[in-house]
């Protein structure tokens, strides 16, 4: 039998026992599909390696492999790995958010905030907290849009001079 013949013949195997084989490892692993999926795989890897079981008729050939399948996941299940392994589905410690974080990051940019010009800190309020537009700024503060973008771009250099300082930014 040439290697071709053998990799035909092995497909058409596949194609006729992998689904059965599949499910009879998933209630055997209880539903532990990539492990299933692993041991199929390999079941199908050890036929391979075994031309004298592709030559046997079909019936004794979804034996061998049920029978290399089943001893397989016996062999995961009595090895160290397996025992020592503790399977739950609940996470023993739940992360939780930090509220110290959040709260000293609002002080620290707050107080780099107040270290601004009035202008400065005008403009950076309004575009970054209230969201407004450059337009929006220029029309409540009567002043033409270059200079609000001037503004914005002096005072975000300014913040993060402040930010340095406070060891924030580098």
């Amino acid at each position: 039998m040439t290697e071709s013949d053998q990799a035909a013949l092995l497909r058409a195997i596949s194609d006729a026992h992998s689904q059965a084989l599949l499910r009879y490892v998933m209630r055997l692993t209880r539903g532990d599909r990539p492990f299933a999926e692993d041991v199929v795989q390999e079941s199908l890897l050890r036929l391979w390696r075994k031309p004298e079981i592709l030559q046997q008729p079909s019936e004794s050939v979804r034996a061998w492999l049920f029978t290399v399948a089943r001893n397989l996941v016996i062999d995961d299940r009595r090895s160290a790995r397996f025992t020592r392994e503790l399977q739950t589905d609940d996470v023993p410690e739940q992360p939780s958010l930090d509220a110290i974080d959040p709260a000293v990051d609002k002080w620290i940019l707050t107080d780099a905030l107040k270290s601004l010009s009035a202008e400065h800190r005008n403009v950076i309020v309004r575009a970054y907290y209230l969201g407004q537009t450059v337009a929006d700024i220029a029309q409540h503060e009567q002043i033409p849009a270059g200079t609000v973008k001037s503004r914005l771009h002096y005072a975000l250099r300014a913040l993060r001079i402040a930010l340095q300082e406070r060891g924030i930014v580098q």
